[in-house]
């Protein structure tokens, strides 16, 4: 596929639904759409770097996913770990670089060691960031900012006028990443679920009625082509704050 490399996209954020009900429409278990969700995961991350973007983020597990039932969750975070294994041992032949976006003091020390290992693995990579937010909630971690940044005037660090948007932004688990240009959500649905509240101020959105599973390597290149045919309006920030006076 030929796209514009000047209006191409840096970073693009996914919302990766429909594993379930895809399953269930099957007459299969849940684990199954996990599974097969996970496959198709794999297959847009190695195309993503093939095709030159610098990161991909993806909702793979929120904050709120705990309420699930507990087999899901726990075969859910088997999948992942064996999926952060894997790339830990493919990290010399496929140049992706994995992060983890979430509170990770909360996952199994099995869990934790491997995400570690991973990301240590996979550091020094230069293709493609591929960040997972994994135990993430965007509420959490905003939440989390305001405390370090309240915690800096209440030791008179810094004072209530220094802060500032990049402040916010340099709290958050995607400190030094641009937020992302484009978001694709999957199933359908038409909400944000939680998923990068600050980061997505500016970001374009893309509802596609297709359940992951289904997704394809055609479907991000007409998402990339849609996004290319939208004209993107930024204010600066002195213009914002104008706005407001």
């Amino acid at each position: 596929m030929e796209f514009n490399k000047e209006a191409m996209p840096k970073h693009i954020a996914i919302i990766m639904d429909g594993n379930r009900r895809w399953a269930k429409a099957k007459g299969k278990p849940v684990s199954y759409g996990h599974k097969e969700g996970a496959k198709t995961l794999e297959k847009i991350v190695r195309y993503a770097n093939k095709i030159g973007l610098e990161y991909i983020t993806v909702y793979a597990f929120s904050t709120e996913n705990w309420k699930r039932a507990e087999e899901e969750v726990k075969a859910l975070m088997m999948l992942l770990q064996n999926y952060l294994d894997d790339y830990a041992k493919r990290a010399d032949t496929e140049n992706i670089k994995v992060k983890i976006l979430g509170d990770i003091s909360a996952l199994s020390s099995g869990m934790q060691k491997s995400i570690e290992n991973c990301m240590e693995r996979t550091k020094d990579n230069t293709g493609v960031t591929f960040n997972i937010a994994l135990n993430y909630g965007g509420r959490d971690e905003l939440i989390k900012a305001i405390k370090q940044i309240a915690n800096q005037v209440k030791n008179d660090e810094i004072q209530i006028d220094d802060i500032t948007e990049e402040m916010v932004s340099d709290r958050l688990y995607t400190k030094g990443e641009p937020e992302p240009d484009l978001l694709i959500r999957t199933s359908g649905e038409q909400r944000l679920s939680n998923f990068l509240p600050w980061q997505l101020v500016y970001t374009e959105f893309l509802f596609i009625d297709k359940n992951w599973p289904e997704f394809e390597e055609s479907d991000l290149d007409d998402a990339i082509i849609e996004y290319q045919k939208r004209t993107r309006k930024f204010r600066s920030k002195l213009e914002r704050k104008k706005i407001w006076i």
